[in-house]
């Protein structure tokens, strides 16, 4: 293959957020979209759901969740399962907070960047599927641990500056780049090729894998 002949390089900017639905429906057309030649997906957490942006996972709002998740499998195929309904959904006391996954992204962002992908199916699954606590420090140290990140795990459980500023520079460059496109919120793609920066539709993500490369301008 001549230069001439290779795939041209497209970067993808996933705007996300951990506890988002539509972010763990989306990540099946992820994962296959990060293994495709020349396409390099860059995770962007954008912090929706954390600091003012949490709240309390209280009764009515558990029923709105649960009312979409149904929504969300149906388009994606992504298994929204009793456990994390009872778990997690009708837990008593529990809040909807990113900020700790988010965190723990980034300690993989910073210990194996090439996991952090990985790092992320695994928390979202950990929800979504068994149940589990994903908006804690400790529930997530474990998460990471079992995934084979003990450096990110150890990382987690006792964060330093150097973490918390890179966690929160990471939401910054997102949120400002959720800014210059207008978009209100995730999952998002900002596509970056030879012809400049664009947003795709995160209506792309929920059809074809075909429909998806095509609107990416992925050969």
């Amino acid at each position: 293959m001549t230069e001439a002949d290779a795939p041209e390089a497209i970067r993808v900017t996933y705007l996300f957020d951990p506890l988002c639905g539509w972010c763990y429906g989306a990540s099946p057309m992820m994962r296959r979209l990060d293994q495709a030649p020349g396409v390099t997906v860059e995770l962007a957490p954008t912090g929706l759901f954390s600091d003012d942006g949490a709240r309390p996972m209280d009764r009515d709002f558990a029923a709105y969740a649960w009312s979409n998740d149904q929504r969300i499998e149906r388009l994606s195929g992504q298994r929204f399962t009793e456990a994390y309904r009872t778990k997690v959904l009708d837990a008593a006391g529990q809040m909807f907070d990113s900020g700790p996954a988010t965190l723990a992204l980034t300690a993989v962002a910073l210990t194996r960047p090439d996991a952090e992908l990985a790092a992320l199916q695994a928390i979202q699954e950990a929800r979504y599927v068994d149940g589990r606590d994903i908006v804690s420090i400790a529930g997530l140290a474990d998460i990471l641990r079992e995934t084979g990140l003990d450096a990110a795990a150890d990382l987690l459980a006792a964060p330093d500056d150097a973490l918390v500023a890179a966690n929160r520079a990471r939401i910054n460059r997102a949120r400002q780049v959720m800014g210059a496109f207008g978009a209100r919120g995730v999952p998002a793609l900002v596509v970056t090729d030879r012809s400049g920066r664009r947003m795709v539709s995160s209506n792309a993500l929920f059809g074809s894998y075909d429909d998806l490369r095509a609107a990416l301008g992925v050969a």
